[in-house]
């Protein structure tokens, strides 16, 4: 049966997580074929979470008095021909206050900026993972120059995890842009073909630290937590079961003495 061709509409609906389940892995499978594609979906994702960031105020701000309810019901008790201003007044009201809720809902769901972390980790496995050619910026060999690169960007002393007890040999890593500012990324290789992707950064919050919890986006899965203001996430294309043993010994070897 031929798929229905991905459109630009996907993409953005893809971005803002509106897809149903089964489109949704339609063009997920397509961004692992197009990398071109999936930087511009990451960008997308980005300016998502500022436009976000922007309008956050907004959301807090007071309820103008003229529009308060008693003041509109005192207002068409003296001026019926007023009245109907006031409804339409009130059903704007509504529709720009769901919206607002809408949106501060979601600003307080990642409030601690471990929701906009487990993004960030997904979009950059979606854009390296698959790269065959160069994934990593400096490679395993060059460890600790890695390591001294990553701390001195983040302003954080860092640690690479080393997963080999876990089947997984470190590849390299890279800095990653996100609108949060810098992250380190490793990646990881099992020899067969299975990557996984370890993101850090600093948090807003420095004293931050939550328990582990699951997260997903589209195909690729995973776990994020904060460790003394630092946020850590595992993801790949594994079972949770699988990928959570491994974030289990990542936040065993990265924890803060």
């Amino acid at each position: 049966m031929n798929r229905r061709p991905i459109t630009e509409d996907d993409l953005h609906a893809y971005v803002d997580q509106a897809l149903e389940p089964e489109r949704r892995a339609e063009v997920a499978s397509y961004l692992d074929d197009h990398q071109d594609v999936a930087a511009r979906v990451a960008a997308f994702a980005t300016q998502r979470e500022q436009l976000r960031g922007a309008f956050a105020p907004i959301v807090e701000e007071p309820l103008p008095a003229e529009l308060n309810l008693s003041h509109i019901i005192e207002s068409r008790r003296r001026s019926p021909m007023r009245a109907w201003w006031a409804i339409a007044a009130m059903l704007l009201l509504g529709i720009g206050g769901l919206g607002g809720w809408t949106m501060r809902s979601a600003l307080q769901e990642g409030s601690n900026g471990l929701s906009a972390l487990a993004q960030e980790a997904a979009y950059s496995y979606g854009v390296y993972a698959p790269d065959r050619v160069r994934p990593v910026e400096i490679r395993a060999s060059e460890s600790a120059e890695l390591t001294r690169w990553v701390s001195n960007r983040l302003k954080q002393p860092v640690k690479v995890p080393d997963l080999s007890v876990s089947g997984y040999r470190l590849m390299g890593g890279r800095l990653v842009a996100t609108s949060h500012g810098p992250a380190a990324m490793f990646m990881y290789d099992d020899d067969h073909g299975d990557r996984l992707v370890v993101l850090t950064r600093p948090m807003s919050n420095r004293n931050l630290d939550t328990p582990m919890m699951p997260q997903s986006t589209g195909d690729v899965a995973g776990f994020v937590w904060a460790d003394g203001g630092m946020g850590y996430t595992l993801v790949g294309q594994l079972p949770g079961d699988t990928l959570k043993p491994i974030a289990n010994e990542i936040r065993k070897q990265t924890r803060p003495i």
